[in-house]
């Protein structure tokens, strides 16, 4: 080591904490001390709801304000992309100001990046098939690893794709004259997403009808998506698991976009794997996103929960302890890797079920989870449709996140309980939670 190397890492350790953090491929996380107070801290617009609603004022008649405070990597994906196919969009003192292009494109002849966004993949790719235009579509290389099965519905439906890699999978150029089919199929046991997909792109521009199959029809991000239909116009009926959609024809002014629960309950947790109280402003309990479920969960080993006018105020500070989770999540599955973490500090064994579909997310969360808790020395046991978790003293270890945002999230709660626990790449967060571990940094000075 060079002199001028001790120096710059002596002017890194005396220089912001935080900073240091982040200069560097790890991020040693600091054991938090639970407080009489409460944890209360911001965290950045739902991912989920802004990315859907972006769709639907970009692509429909009129101005419209999201106001939704910050955002993450993810949403700046999908606003690059519409800057590429010329859509009109600013910042605001809180949010975004969209003018709409009522589904006529200024540039249908773009190239898009979606980057790792899995939202502005699907959603975008359906929306501009019904749109029409020639695109080249992009992806990060961890994208591009992803299969996209709604091609194969866009392409029965008549739309042209030439694929420049390999079949199903980005990078691919689309060539559409718009779609004139009205009749869809889409199976919802891989991801609801491509469901939401026709959803969004029919409510800027034309009825579908469309038959959902699979185990996830009433999937919560499904609900999501029809509920945030209705906000901005757009009116549908459902027969089972049949749905109709009649399009928007007028934007509304402003819409209110939620805190990211998902991301929220990693703070929620706290309260339980703490024993203290925690607050998040702008998540409430009439929210749109399914990851109330989480919460419910930890309302069932006995965090109170409170909807006060500020948000949800959990309260756990008279558990002394909890037992196993034994649960299915196959409708809120973003929070199996925060369970996974809350599991090894439970008295008994957790059995996490109906979440197989993670396996072709960012990384295969399930393997993920297991070769995390094992490297903790946690006893883990993968299943081809969950995971089996076995109470245990974690052991410090160093912590991979295969590139996965939730995974560097949700084992960073054992690093807050324990103190011996380092994360591996920490800016993977940047997809979803940007400054997350800055926040940490705060929290556990």
């Amino acid at each position: 080591m060079t002199v001028y190397t001790v120096l710059f890492l002596f002017f890194l350790d005396f220089s912001s904490r935080s900073h240091y953090n982040f200069c560097m491929d790890f991020y040693k996380v600091r054991k938090l001390l639970p407080t009489d107070g409460i944890l209360e801290t911001e965290v950045p617009a739902s991912k989920s709801l802004l990315n859907r609603a972006l769709i639907l004022a970009a692509f429909g008649n009129g101005k419209t304000v999201l106001s939704c405070g910050d955002f993450a990597d993810d949403t700046l994906a999908m606003l690059d992309c519409l800057t590429a196919l010329g859509i009109t969009w600013s910042r605001t003192p809180n949010g975004l100001s969209i003018e709409g292009c009522n589904c006529c494109i200024p540039n249908q002849n773009a190239s898009l990046n979606v980057r790792s966004a899995g939202t502005a993949a699907r959603f975008l790719t359906v929306a501009l098939a019904f749109a029409g235009g020639s695109y080249t579509m992009t992806a990060s290389e961890q994208m591009q690893k992803r299969p996209m099965e709604i091609l194969s519905v866009l392409e029965s439906a008549g739309v042209h794709i030439t694929y420049l890699g390999e079949h199903g999978h980005f990078p691919f150029l689309m060539q559409s004259d718009g779609i004139a089919e009205c009749d869809f199929t889409v199976n919802t046991d891989l991801s609801t997403q491509y469901a939401s997909g026709l959803l969004l792109a029919s409510a800027v521009s034309r009825p579908i009808r469309l038959h959902l199959t699979g185990s996830r029809t009433h999937g919560s991000y499904i609900e999501m998506t029809l509920q945030l239909l209705e906000r901005f116009g757009a009116s549908w009926t459902r027969d089972g698991d049949t749905i109709d959609v009649s399009p928007s024809r007028q934007l509304p002014a402003r819409i209110e976009i939620e805190a990211d629960l998902s991301g929220a309950c990693y703070f929620y947790a706290l309260s339980l794997l703490m024993h203290m109280r925690v607050c998040i402003p702008r998540v409430h309990f009439d929210t749109l996103q399914g990851d109330l479920a989480f919460l419910r969960l930890l309302e069932e080993k006995g965090v109170l929960l409170n909807d006060t006018p500020d948000g949800i105020l959990a309260d756990g500070r008279n558990i002394p302890s909890f037992s196993g989770f034994d649960v299915n999540m196959r409708d809120f599955s973003d929070q199996a890797l925060t369970i996974a973490a809350l599991a090894p500090f439970a008295t008994s064994e957790s059995h996490i079920t109906g979440i197989g579909h993670i396996r072709r997310q960012e990384c295969d969360r399930i393997h993920a989870i297991v070769t995390n808790l094992k490297k903790l020395d946690i006893t883990a046991e993968e299943e081809p449709d969950g995971v089996r978790i076995f109470p245990g003293t974690p052991t410090a270890a160093i912590l991979p996140t295969f590139d996965d945002h939730r995974v560097a999230m949700a084992f960073s709660l054992v690093g807050l309980k324990t103190g011996n626990v380092t994360i591996e790449n920490p800016l993977c967060c940047n997809k979803t939670f940007a400054n997350f571990f800055e926040l940490l940094d705060q929290l556990t000075k």
